[in-house]
């Protein structure tokens, strides 16, 4: 490993980690400034052993896209969900339902899991151990194949892209 690689062996988790702790702390102060510096060159260093093979991003527009996207479905679920929370039980229509992945990169496997988690009103209950369905459930679904067909669209295919293509 040469010398940046060995300081810097994932260059993007460094400043995604030094911004992370400066918005969880909501300062600019210099002494958050360093603090998260030193926790985004040091985490890496400390986490190299979890990290079986470098991450390879392919389309980093395709990921500012992804993330605009996510941002923009978190902000109409919570409105979605308040909706179904004030209208009652009666309201809800819940499933459970299978979504077939394309998808083979553990990590984009892992990342959809989890966009689905963070974006309300959705959960990913289970991976098949063959690691080609994921088990969604949704709060309110009145039809399961759109609800497929959006997951596939809006996220798993932009993670295609992003890491896989």
């Amino acid at each position: 490993m040469n010398g940046f690689a060995r300081w810097l062996p994932h260059p993007l988790l460094t400043p995604v980690l030094m911004a992370t702790w400066l918005l969880l702390n909501n300062s600019l102060a210099p002494g958050h400034l360093v603090l998260g510096l030193l926790l985004g060159l040091v985490i890496p260093r400390f986490t190299l052993a979890f990290w079986p093979e470098r991450v390879r991003i392919r389309r980093p527009r395709a990921l500012l896209g992804l993330a605009g996207v996510f941002l923009q479905d978190v902000l109409l679920a919570n409105f979605a969900v308040a909706r179904l929370v004030l209208a009652g039980p009666r309201a809800l229509r819940p499933a459970f339902v299978v979504v077939p992945l394309a998808l083979r990169d553990e990590l984009a496997i892992s990342l959809l899991a989890n966009i689905i988690c963070l974006t309300p009103g959705t959960v990913s209950a289970r991976l098949s151990a063959d690691r080609r369905e994921l088990l969604v459930h949704a709060l309110d679904c009145a039809d399961t194949v759109a609800l497929v067909a959006t997951i596939k669209s809006r996220f798993e295919a932009p993670l295609r892209e992003i890491f896989e293509c």
